[in-house]
């Protein structure tokens, strides 16, 4: 075991590049919180190289002055991988990713709650070789439920500094700060468990075989080992490119089964054997009378776990985020509205009418600026997800749902995938990794993108904005709950996840039959959500959204001014020109296919534009509209403009309730995202489902659009 109190500053091997810190720690233990607090805005969010799971880098500075690279892992609750991205996280810790930096310290975020769970990752870890810190989060809960865990006893027994922390109010931060300041980077591993005397001679020859053949440090070497001889089948890339250590594995595998031991088995006694010496007489009762807050959890449970109060509730529970992020959005989206129109004022006022005008104006502030607009109610979105998240709801929302997701064939494991495609398909696809069964797994990334991403919430707000009246639905005296645009929004979203629920059902019994495996998970207790986790969040959504406006929107709406103003026809009136441009031309041709929709050239416009990302239509149809309305003063609003439209024959308007309601439900149902099809042909290994998915989507849109649109126009709605 090695000493807590040794403060021997080593050398770092990645001095050049800082410290780096490994964040790793069970899912549900306040890692994230940790890494807000510790971070702040000094974070960033990618992939890791040649893989889509996401990647979480922050920054921080010691007492002493040094850097500290703090890497956020993958939450994983063992070193034994069951998905792509614990497989990373493990391959991180071991030093085994040539294009990705070994981390120099562990820091393990163990959940004082739940000790017993958590410290299994701890026994692996201090295997690993690399120092150790443990961060112990949420004492304050067990402190409210009247107990006391003793931390220095518990850094006695585990061999490595335990620092208490409370993440929120940054409790025990610099506590952490100094331990990883002051940790001894020159450590030997500790092996927690010990391998079978009737097997050791054995295991000891394969590990010097597997360290010579992969030029593995010894502690890795025996890590990799005790993976191989766990392992079901030879599935592992190493083992299928050498047959002859592969048979080495297989002969072990076959003496071990001869003499009656379970060698997974074994490990897993063994690490919880440890787990019961560490932890006996730590958690010290000080309040009887305040203990068992479980039962208040349980109380809560009865209501929204409940087979009929349960989904009412999570019906009101959505019913009020998204009549929320259309009240609350409505003044900062005027704000931006307004400082466009002021631009776009000032641009007419001091350029010289021109190209160069033409283009800033209305491709450039008529294209992108309408698309910013619409960033308060994307961003409103995950501050509620987050919010929803950190108290434990979620994981009940999953919960509630499996019965119903296991009749169309999902798995309980699905819930989360699709709500994560609530904010983006992509994420949500990846998240897919979760689920063992393969037909399952495939299932929800075939449907994922049917539930309503927030790129899509542009389109919807356009539309809803323009046409829908704000007409009360529910009220309480003077008090308004619920209007017409909230019920709108919310019909939209539950429209995606019918649908996904349809087809899902409908795979489950064609073309992927199966049996929808069981779905097993640990609820997390209530807790009062973290304010500055969502603010962070939110921040970072914007910056990405900002980043996607500044580059490919911007690009397109560049693309579109220019095919939507060439070839000139100043003979025309302004209002015709764009009629005969490139873009008009092309979307006269495509018109016949979308007309029975209730759509017409410029909507086919934007919507063919859109196949890049779904927001580019609100910047299509700001860019042809601007171009083809000519001058107002500087105002580049788009919803005027659509109001505005007449059909230039029969001279109604071009826009009604009923086209605003068939464009969101094509917008729910078509696949209108480039970079998820490329995420689904790299998640399933080809083009096969990823354009079957792109295929069945858009011709799902197509039908029930023009049902809708017909329906709607034979009953008078239109």
């Amino acid at each position: 075991m090695v000493d807590p109190s040794v403060v021997t500053v080593a050398a770092n091997s990645n001095q050049s590049l800082g410290l780096v810190v490994a964040l790793v720690g069970n899912p549900n233990g306040g890692k994230t919180t940790l890494f807000n607090s510790l971070t702040g805005l000094r974070q960033k969010v990618g992939n890791y190289p040649g893989v889509t799971v996401e990647r979480k880098e922050g920054r921080l500075d010691l007492p002493s002055g040094r850097e500290v690279r703090l890497i956020d892992l993958p939450g994983l609750y063992s070193l034994t991988p069951h998905s792509p991205d614990e497989e990373l996280a493990r391959e991180v810790l071991l030093g085994l990713r040539s294009d990705i930096s070994s981390p120099d310290v562990i820091l393990n975020v163990v959940d004082s709650s739940n000790l017993d769970r958590n410290l299994y990752l701890t026994s692996q870890l201090l295997e690993v070789g690399i120092p150790v810190i443990v961060a112990l989060t949420m004492t304050d809960m067990v402190d409210r439920a009247g107990n006391k865990i003793d931390v220095q006893e518990l850094s006695k027994r585990i061999g490595v500094p335990v620092i208490s922390v409370v993440a929120p109010q940054r409790i025990g931060i610099s506590n952490l700060l100094d331990a990883v300041d002051r940790i001894d980077c020159s450590i030997q591993p500790s092996y927690v468990h010990e391998v079978p005397s009737e097997i050791r001679a054995d295991f000891d020859t394969l590990l010097q075989v597997v360290a010579e053949a992969r030029s593995l440090p010894p502690n890795v070497a025996h890590m990799e080992v005790d993976r191989f001889l766990m392992m079901d089948r030879d599935t592992d890339h190493f083992l299928m490119s050498r047959p002859e250590i592969r048979n080495q594995v297989s002969a072990i595998r076959e003496r071990i089964a001869e003499k009656g031991i379970d060698f997974a088995a074994t490990e897993i006694e063994g690490r919880y054997s440890w787990i019961e010496s560490v932890t006996q007489g730590i958690v010290v009762e000080t309040d009887s009378l305040r203990k068992r807050p479980i039962d208040a959890n349980e109380r809560v449970d009865r209501i929204v776990l409940h087979p009929v109060f349960g989904y009412l509730l999570f019906f009101f529970v959505m019913a009020v985020v998204f009549q929320s992020i259309f009240t609350w959005a409505r003044i900062p989206m005027d704000w931006i509205k307004s400082g466009i129109d002021f631009t776009g004022g000032k641009l007419e006022a001091h350029m010289a009418p021109g190209d160069l005008r033409d283009l800033l104006k209305d491709g450039v502030l008529g294209g992108v600026g309408n698309t910013i607009a619409f960033l308060p109610q994307i961003l409103l979105l995950f501050f509620f997800i987050s919010l929803l998240e950190d108290t434990g709801y979620m994981a009940r929302a999953a919960f509630l749902m499996d019965k119903l997701m296991s009749k169309v064939g999902l798995h309980g494991r699905s819930f989360i995938p699709l709500l994560s495609s609530f904010a983006c398909a992509i994420p949500g696809i990846m998240a897919t990794r979760t689920i063992g069964d393969r037909k399952a797994r495939l299932i929800t990334i075939l449907v994922a993108p049917l539930m309503s991403c927030s790129a899509r919430i542009p389109v919807y707000a356009l539309m809803i904005g323009a046409f829908i009246p704000p007409v009360p639905v529910v009220s309480i005296g003077k008090f308004t709950l619920l209007t017409l645009p909230g019920v709108t929004l919310l019909s939209m979203y539950f429209l995606g996840m019918i649908a996904a629920f349809c087809m899902a059902w409908l795979f489950h019994r064609t073309i992927l039959k199966g049996i929808a495996p069981p779905f097993l998970m640990e609820l997390p207790p209530y807790r009062v959500p973290h304010i500055k986790d969502a603010a962070i969040q939110m921040v970072e959504r914007a910056w990405i959204f900002l980043k996607r406006a500044g580059t490919m929107i911007l690009a397109i709406s560049v693309v579109l001014w220019a095919l939507t103003t060439y070839p000139r026809h100043l003979e025309l009136p302004a209002g015709e020109r764009s009629s005969h441009s490139i873009v008009g031309v092309a979307g006269h041709i495509i018109e016949p296919t979308i007309a029975p929709l209730g759509f017409n050239w410029k909507m086919g416009i934007a919507i063919i534009s859109s196949f890049a990302a779904r927001e580019v239509f609100v910047t299509a149809m700001g860019t042809v509209y601007n171009v083809d309305t000519g001058s107002t003063n500087g105002r580049v609003d788009l919803q005027d403009r659509l109001k505005a439209d007449r059909d230039p024959v029969t001279g109604k308007p071009v826009y009604t309730p009923l086209v605003a309601v068939c464009l969101m439900i094509f917008y729910v149902l078509a696949m209108q995202c480039m970079s998820t099809v490329a995420v689904v042909r790299r998640e399933t290994g080809g083009w096969k489902w990823a354009l079957f998915q792109m295929g069945y989507m858009t011709g799902l849109a197509w039908i029930v659009t023009l049902l809708t649109y017909q329906i709607g126009k034979a009953i008078g709605f239109g």
